[in-house]
């Protein structure tokens, strides 16, 4: 079909013309919609996975609460693996409300914000260049790509959509200002980014983002204007001066999630490697996990090489910018939105993820979508090739994203799916352990505790094993597996604690209250260790020390001695 672009800010007056370009824009956006349900709607059926769906909700009792003015103000003061994203919390308090325990309501959830950026992007493109087919295709890259799996099905990466929608939804409204700038319009985008910046600070790059498109499609680049890269700056220092504000909540984290600290000479060599393997990924998607263990040694051929492949493809794009602007665009839109996450700076211990092409992957689609029509130069082909072409592409894609969310079904199916397609991931071997523990096969579980410490000595897998191991009444293994979670983790409170309450089992009340006192000089609020350590001082005839424990436990929710001790009269 040919398009029928309409004038820059706005579309003509109604017409059969217009008629048809309705029809093609509602026709477009029902499909996109129905494919993306197609793919997706197993999702209702998955539940919690126990990869950070438990700190986000499974386990988190103030989101359980529902949406409370408590809840509202702890989203706002709560920051988890260094993150400050309270409308992400909020909504996880909404959706608890309606769905309570239920994990596919939260997956619908995320599933139902991933259509609305699809649609929102789709109108994006569409409003900017008035094409509708190629916009078509951005928006349906995004909702159908593989690696976008991850994003959509976690439950805990709700800030991914999240963030994504209101990304896309300050693109909208920018595009709307930029056709009449006036400050009502102005402050409408700056609300969406704020938005956008409390979802997850990946959206940062989004100022840099408004300058790219005003280059392509928006040519607002205005020679007239004097210094134009100083009026388009200057235009967007309060999404600057927001960004940087953010980044200063996000780097001052006194309390982060366990990571193995990665060399900086590791870092520098692993991140082009990940930036092309991300591009490869894009076309073939195959083997995605929801961890990829940092490798021992990334060959120097590789890091040459993906380098190269990096300077000659940006050098390409900047000498055909004048010619095909929308090469250059989609390429740097792609590189300054993935580059922050690339590993430089040290964000998790993997090589790299699969949720960070979730929003860098629309430059990518840009990119296809305006530059393929380049190599068929009569129209007739374009619609005889390239059209079938990219829908056969569009449905395998469709296709290894039903087959990829297949496996976030549960725990199990999720990390069993990862160590069929990576190695050494003692990741996925370390939630297989626990999710197969919590189903009572403590033998696999022990299994896979023992696989993940020979691939890497980590203080989780030697705390579960002791756990195991205390349960099972074998109480010298236990302590064995304890201490060497304290020899990798010195500063590990669970461990001292489980240590206390074995030497208290065994009748060693002196040794168990030097475990209990160092549990409570790492985590001063361990309500567990003040009321078993204020039980073993009853015991041991100490009532004054006894009693100040118990009380303390209580004011941290743990009444257990207390009560007993009333009871007996030891404590008033």
């Amino acid at each position: 079909m040919q398009e029928h672009p309409a004038p820059r800010g706005g579309y003509p007056l109604f017409n059969k013309t217009t008629f048809n370009h309705q029809r093609q824009i509602f026709f477009v956006s029902i499909v996109l919609v129905a494919m993306t349900v197609a793919v997706y709607w197993q999702v209702n059926k998955f539940d919690f996975v126990n990869f950070d769906d438990n700190i986000y909700v499974s386990e988190n009792s103030v989101v359980q609460s529902g949406l409370t003015p408590q809840g509202f103000l702890w989203s706002f003061s709560s920051k988890y693996f260094g993150l400050w994203n309270p409308l992400v919390w909020l909504s996880f308090m909404v959706d608890y409300e309606f769905y309570g325990m239920n994990a596919g309501g939260y997956h619908v959830t995320n599933l139902i914000l991933h259509i609305l950026s699809t649609l929102l992007l789709f109108r994006l493109f569409h409003r900017m260049t008035h094409a509708i087919w190629k916009s078509a295709f951005v928006a349906a890259f995004f909702a159908l790509h593989p690696l976008h799996v991850e994003s959509v099905v976690w439950i805990a990466e709700r800030k991914d959509v999240l963030s994504a929608f209101f990304w896309v939804l300050t693109l909208c409204f920018y595009v709307y200002y930029t056709e009449k700038p006036v400050l009502k319009r102005y402050l409408l985008v700056l609300f969406a980014f704020i938005m956008a910046l409390m979802s997850k600070p990946m959206v940062i790059t989004l100022p840099v983002i408004m300058i790219l498109l005003d280059y392509w499609p928006l040519k607002r680049f205005e020679p007239e204007k004097g210094n134009w890269l100083l009026w388009q700056v200057k235009e967007k220092i309060p999404f600057f001066v927001l960004s940087l504000i953010l980044v200063m909540i996000t780097f001052y984290t006194p309390d982060k999630k366990d990571t193995i600290s990665i060399s900086f000479i590791s870092r520098l060599a692993n991140a082009p490697v990940a930036f092309v393997t991300y591009l490869i990924k894009t076309f073939w998607p195959v083997n995605l996990a929801i961890f990829y263990p940092f490798p021992d040694v990334t060959p120097s051929w590789q890091v040459a090489g993906a380098f190269l492949l990096i300077i000659l493809i940006t050098a390409a794009v900047i000498v055909m910018a004048k010619r095909h602007p929308y090469l250059f665009a989609g390429w740097f839109w792609y590189g300054i939105i993935i580059f922050p996450v690339i590993g430089i700076l040290q964000i998790g211990d993997f090589a790299m993820t699969d949720r960070y092409h979730y929003l860098s992957s629309i430059g990518i689609a840009v990119g296809l979508a305006w530059g393929m029509p380049l190599l068929f130069r009569h129209e007739n082909l374009n619609k005889i090739i390239l059209f079938p072409a990219a829908i056969a592409f569009l449905i395998f894609l469709s296709f290894l994203t039903w087959q990829q969310c297949s496996s976030w079904k549960n725990s199990i199916t999720l990390f069993s799916h990862a160590l069929q397609v990576t190695q050494k991931n003692y990741m996925a071997h370390l939630n297989l352990a626990s999710a197969l523990l919590e189903r009572g096969e403590t033998q696999k579980a022990l299994y896979h505790y023992d696989k993940t410490i020979r691939i890497n000595n980590y203080h989780a897998a030697n705390y579960n094993k002791g756990v195991i191991y205390f349960r099972l009444g074998q109480y010298q293994k236990a302590i064995m597996n304890f201490h060497e979670a304290i020899r990798v983790k010195p500063d590990y409170a669970e461990a001292y604690y489980n240590l206390g309450i074995i030497y208290h089992t065994l009748g060693q009340y002196e040794v168990a209250l030097k475990n209990f006192n160092e549990a409570i000089r790492i985590m001063p609020n361990h309500a567990g260790a003040y009321n078993n350590r204020a039980f073993i001082y009853l015991t041991m005839k100490n009532n004054i020390s006894g009693c100040s424990n118990a009380l303390k436990a209580c004011q941290l929710g743990n009444c257990k001695t207390l009560i007993w001790a009333k009871g007996k009269g030891l404590c008033r």
